[in-house]
């Protein structure tokens, strides 16, 4: 069931589930616009909810169309987190220019394999994408089609775990994204030598016998409202996977 933080006439804010992709999904696979759509179906229909939400069709729709439904920004399908969607036109054009305007702020939670060098960092790197392949790779600031990325960091956290025998460490990592690539924090945290848990394409596979969810979580958004301007801030507690071990043995 679609786990709603907040909603109103212009906006809805969702958590999105792991494998779950965050915008229209191919074939039967799940997706969270075909989710919102469904829940504002619902809740439109229920005349308990008619004050507090807007009809099926939104302005310049007809009233036969499905509700409208705008995608401001994606996670990738293995990580989960917080979104935000826009529930007409007027109010997605101004979250997207708020997005672009860096005033959109997405914080992150990681597991990741070791321990950064230093607890508190910064990370410039560029990246190129390879679309052929759906991966991302650092390079040269001078190679074609390269991107700067920046993120900052916290490390919060570090445990060991025995895999395969071997005594190992992990670190909890607190991530502010400051721009927006392709991968962005899996290819930045594999290039510094601490991958992402759970990451096959960019880190290790996981030991027989562990979960190999993505260790990555949307944990915080923090945006102005599109039309009232209100500062809107939203939080969770990441679960699940490589996460529970913080839970268990913090230090």
């Amino acid at each position: 069931m679609l786990s709603v933080l907040y909603e109103d006439s212009d906006i809805l804010v969702a958590v999105k589930p792991a494998g779950v992709e965050s915008q229209s999904a191919r074939g039967f696979a799940k997706d969270m616009v075909s989710e919102i759509r469904r829940y504002v179906t619902i809740q439109a229909r229920n005349p308990q909810n008619i004050h507090k939400l807007t009809t099926l069709s939104s302005k310049g729709q007809g009233k036969n169309q499905p509700p409208y439904v705008g995608v401001i920004h994606r996670l990738d399908r293995p990580v989960s987190g917080i979104m935000v969607y826009a529930r007409n036109q007027k109010a997605a054009a101004s979250l997207s220019s708020l997005m672009q305007q860096g005033k959109m702020e997405k914080w992150y939670k990681a597991v990741v394999c070791g321990k950064p060098v230093d607890n508190h960092g910064v990370y410039v790197d560029y990246l190129r994408q390879n679309q052929g392949e759906n991966r991302s790779e650092i390079v040269d600031k001078s190679a074609a089609g390269s991107k700067r990325a920046e993120l900052s960091y916290t490390a919060e956290a570090s445990t060991e775990r025995c895999d395969a025998g071997e005594s190992r460490e992990y670190s909890l990592v607190r991530i502010r994204l400051l721009t927006g690539r392709h991968h962005q924090i899996r290819v930045q945290f594999s290039g510094h030598g601490t991958p992402l848990y759970g990451d096959d394409k960019y880190g290790e596979k996981t030991a027989p016998g562990q979960p190999d969810l993505l260790a990555l979580c949307a944990f915080r958004l923090s945006f102005p409202h599109p039309v009232t301007g209100k500062r809107m801030e939203f939080e969770m507690e990441p679960s699940g996977g490589a996460f529970e071990w913080f839970k268990e043995n913090p230090s």
